[in-house]
């Protein structure tokens, strides 16, 4: 069996990598958060440990999930966002070099700017946040001292049950709480990506020689609003939730940091490969909810 170091894989993406792959790898999981029996501790800010637990486990495939996500907290701690998201990134892409080991890197839609309505792999990136920079920094160094390399722009995450701190999770969340009025974007307009949908097709990727970048996301696109307003149908709550169509203006205190207007993704290199094998966000919703929501309400 092919071995595979995972770094950062203690949120909802490495919950479903950790799922997936272990069943079919040999597979090392690590984080600075244990919160999982099977992780063990690694700071993918500190070259020398990668490079020692590189040395010791001795990988087929490295993946580099690790990175600061909250837009908010990268604003207003802007040394550690670039700490973690771009040095972190040159420290695993440095010792993939050094051992000739292919890197998996996570990137991000939030690289774009938003002014256009949608972007396929070969748009270039202008990112308006230092969360978006800071991915996007980490995807050149990978594009310009490697050759060995996948970089997957994931969308809108949605997965992870108890580790979804997305969108997903905070609508279900106000439900529990006794919530009867749902307020949501209605000019915000993105990509849901199933956590579990983005694991497999990674998997079938990994086992081609086609290096490079590609956009990874569900099918269809969608506003908050839109994605909301599909929780409370699977959920059964159309008729007994009030859901109230606001601007992004409306959640300015709390989500000051910048976002695209439009983070839409087409997976299109996927698809002139046929390797597409993510399915539709309303299908992948409806499996995610029923899976590890529906009865926590």
């Amino acid at each position: 069996m092919k071995k595979i170091l995972i770094l950062g894989c203690g949120g909802m993406l490495g919950k479903a990598f950790y799922e997936h792959f272990s069943k079919k790898y040999i597979v090392e999981a690590t984080d600075i958060d244990l919160n999982e029996k099977w992780l063990k501790y690694l700071d993918v800010r500190d070259y020398k440990e990668i490079r020692k637990k590189v040395m010791d486990f001795v990988p087929d495939f490295v993946f580099h999930l690790a990175a600061l996500t909250d837009l908010e907290f990268c604003e207003n701690n802007i040394e550690e966002a670039y700490r973690t998201n771009t040095v972190g990134t040159e420290n695993a892409a440095m010792i993939a070099k050094e051992f000739n080991i292919p890197l998996v890197y996570i990137s991000t839609a939030g690289i774009y700017d938003g002014k256009k309505d949608l972007y396929d792999d070969y748009d270039v990136p202008n990112p308006i946040s230092h969360y978006g920079r800071s991915k996007y920094m980490g995807e050149i160094y990978i594009r310009r001292h490697l050759t060995k390399y996948f970089v997957f722009r994931a969308g809108w995450m949605m997965g992870g049950g108890k580790k979804d701190k997305k969108f997903v999770s905070k609508i279900i969340k106000q439900l529990q709480k006794g919530k009867k009025e749902i307020y949501a974007v209605t000019d915000l307009y993105g990509t849901p990506t199933y956590t579990n949908d983005f694991a497999k097709n990674v998997d079938h990727l990994i086992k081609t020689n086609y290096y490079g970048v590609y956009n990874m996301v569900c099918g269809g696109n969608a506003s908050r609003y839109d994605v909301a307003k599909e929780i409370l149908k699977n959920l059964n709550l159309s008729k007994k939730i009030k859901l109230t169509p606001v601007k992004s203006d409306f959640f300015s205190k709390d989500y000051f940091a910048p976002r695209p207007d439009s983070e839409r993704l087409v997976n299109l290199k996927l698809r002139l490969r046929k390797l597409n094998k993510m399915r539709g966000w309303k299908a992948c919703l409806k499996e995610y909810i029923n899976k590890d929501w529906h009865e926590k309400l």
